[in-house]
């Protein structure tokens, strides 16, 4: 998927999660593509993607509909995959990192670090990070070898905002955004690092933990309306 499509994703992504289709409403390319200036292509691609991670469902031959979930909804699918994910990290410290899957994972760690390194986003570094991020989960949990982990986590990944991938950022808030991911950036690098020493239960903490990074982390950025009031 090119950053452009990408870019068309996470928009889409960011519309339904903020009630800009509402829960049942349909969808067309034709209306999407007009209201985000992009052709019917890249529409038709982020349906599918959206499609698999939850948040819409074909309405037979007419389009799609926005799938109704609730917030207690999303905060259990995250749970899930945390819990998963956890225990895969679990497993591969125990194991060992094998040389090619700590160079695989230096190497997300390293693009994070040159993405965020300059002190701010551009729209385009969201697709980059998207990419190194899906990456840095995924050979994680491959490197377990559990087809039970790998599979468990794949049927998780049909909820709404389950999946690693499905991080909603607003582009029109990136310097309170840059935040957000390099605290992410930060827990990769604590993750590689409890991998690395075989730190079995850090690892299975820290990765249960990250998975929280776009939902429980709102009030520290100012993403999170609520908070004052909730704080008082």
């Amino acid at each position: 998927m090119s950053s452009d499509d990408k870019s068309v994703v996470t928009r889409l992504r960011k519309l339904i999660s903020e009630g800009g289709y509402q829960p049942g409403e349909r969808i067309g390319e034709v209306r999407v593509a007009e209201q985000l200036g992009v052709s019917r292509t890249p529409v038709r691609l982020a349906f599918r993607t959206l499609e698999q991670e939850g948040l819409l469902q074909r309405a037979n031959k007419r389009g799609f509909v926005v799938r109704e979930f609730s917030q207690e909804d999303v905060l259990c699918a995250v749970e899930v995959r945390g819990a998963l994910e956890g225990l895969a990290a679990r497993r591969l410290a125990e194991r060992g990192l094998p040389p090619a899957v700590r160079e695989q994972l230096e190497g997300c760690i390293a693009r994070g670090a040159e993405l965020l390194g300059k002190g701010y986003l551009e729209e385009g570094d969201i697709a980059r990070w998207s990419e190194l991020n899906e990456t840095f989960h995924r050979a994680i949990v491959e490197a377990t070898g559990s087809r039970v982990i790998g599979d468990a986590i794949q049927r998780n990944n049909h909820l709404p905002f389950a999946s690693a991938d499905s991080i909603v950022i607003d582009s029109s808030a990136l310097d309170r955004e840059y935040q957000k991911l390099y605290l992410a950036h930060q827990q990769h690098q604590l993750v590689f690092q409890a991998l690395g020493r075989g730190e079995s239960a850090r690892a299975e903490m820290l990765m249960r933990e990250h998975a929280y990074i776009g939902l429980r982390y709102g009030a520290l950025f100012g993403l999170d309306p609520d908070a004052e009031s909730e704080a008082e």
